[in-house]
């Protein structure tokens, strides 16, 4: 039963990754001074940079948790039926074991049935899982477009309409001073025009 907790536990390990993961490339980098960015337009030809923190985007931006909740429900679902299907199976190798033991069995065919059955119900719940992790991937996956949509939409409006020639990641850098991070624009800007999405 190892095997079904490990493909339980790792979608939303693998939710968690995917989610930062696409983050991070859908947007090549936000941030903008925290002052006045839109009034740091150059008209000297120099290029006006801004930045954004990602982690700080994910946590903050509404659609970001309500997924991250969604894929915790799943993961949560799927722990939970794994031990459901895991508890039936202990069960009934409990009982072929017991009734053995007590000479219950007062034919070898009946014996050979039983443990048949307990290892087709195996086999079941190993399908059974895997079915519920390709379909939790795929919500995952779906979610995740929405989300690197959704992002990267916002964000190419916001530096037109800045005037901003590039917005890049915090991450992506060595140092860079605050007054360039547009960070908290840019999330409550995502957030004014969010519409909460359907949980399932």
């Amino acid at each position: 039963m190892k095997l079904y907790r490990h493909l339980a536990k790792s979608v939303f390990v693998a939710a968690a990754l995917v989610l930062a993961a696409s983050c991070t490339n859908s947007n090549s980098g936000t941030n903008a001074a925290s002052a006045s960015p839109a009034a740091d337009t150059a008209s000297d030809g120099k290029m006006v940079i801004r930045y954004i923190d990602g982690d700080s985007l994910m946590a903050s931006y509404n659609l970001a948790k309500e997924i991250s909740e969604a894929m915790l429900r799943r993961s949560n679902q799927l722990d939970s039926e794994q031990q459901k299907r895991g508890a039936e199976i202990t069960r009934f190798g409990n009982e072929i074991q017991n009734k053995y033991q007590n000479n219950g069995y007062l034919t070898q065919e009946s014996f050979n049935a039983d443990q048949a059955k307990l290892q087709q119900m195996q086999i079941d719940a190993q399908n059974y899982m895997a079915k519920l992790q390709r379909d939790a991937q795929n919500e995952m996956q779906q979610y995740n477009m929405q989300l690197n949509d959704s992002v990267e939409n916002f964000i190419n409006e916001y530096a037109r309409q800045k005037g901003f020639d590039m917005i890049i990641y915090k991450a992506s850098g060595v140092y860079m001073d605050a007054k360039y991070d547009v960070t908290k624009e840019v999330v409550d800007g995502l957030n004014k025009r969010y519409t909460k999405v359907e949980k399932k």
